[in-house]
């Protein structure tokens, strides 16, 4: 018996087509950036850290990994719009190639202070890859060079992403589609 109910979720990604495009990304990665030079994965906690695991292993190169955290939401459903660092990098970034890697893109707002902070440390590159992007709630472009999936405006959980601190540990997107919560 699952610790959720099962009528209340519906799966918009299953587990299978998750890690099916999780290698395919693993793989542009691999080919986009080997013998350029050393290449740091940048989790944004907490929602990346599944999603983030899954790629590392999906990379065949040698990858660095830290971790940033980041609060815009709070334990709301929607993003406050401020952007308040929680963690910074253990490490400095100048001279090398840094993937930002996050859960969701949806108001770009995050990203783009991220992108612009970062930008100040000097990395050889910078790019973003998001398992998520909802394109409906966009406030500004951010650039997303390994985008997972497009998806409509829906409040999403599992696979890192998560409902009051629940249900990141759900092995597939879902949409909670009762009135309250799912457990």
């Amino acid at each position: 018996m699952p610790f959720y109910d099962e009528k209340s979720l519906e799966v918009m990604i299953d587990a299978e087509r998750l890690q099916a495009r999780i290698a395919e990304l693993g793989a542009e990665i691999s080919a986009a950036y080997r013998g350029r030079g050393e290449v740091v994965l940048v989790g944004v906690l907490k929602g990346s850290f599944v999603f983030l695991a899954d790629l590392a292993r999906a990379i065949d190169l040698p990858v660095d990994i830290d971790f940033l955290g980041v609060s815009s939401y709070g334990d709301a459903q929607e993003t406050s719009g401020v952007v308040r660092l929680t963690r910074d990098l253990s490490r400095p970034i100048e001279g090398k190639h840094v993937i930002v890697v996050e859960d969701i893109v949806d108001t770009g707002l995050t990203m783009q202070y991220l992108l612009e902070m970062f930008a100040t440390r000097k990395p050889a590159s910078i790019e973003v890859a998001s398992l998520l992007h909802k394109p409906a709630r966009a406030k500004v472009e951010v650039p997303i060079h390994y985008l997972g999936f497009t998806i409509d405006d829906e409040f999403v959980v599992g696979y890192g992403l998560d409902m009051g601190g629940k249900l990141r540990n759900l092995p597939f997107i879902a949409v909670n589609r009762a009135d309250g919560q799912p457990w």
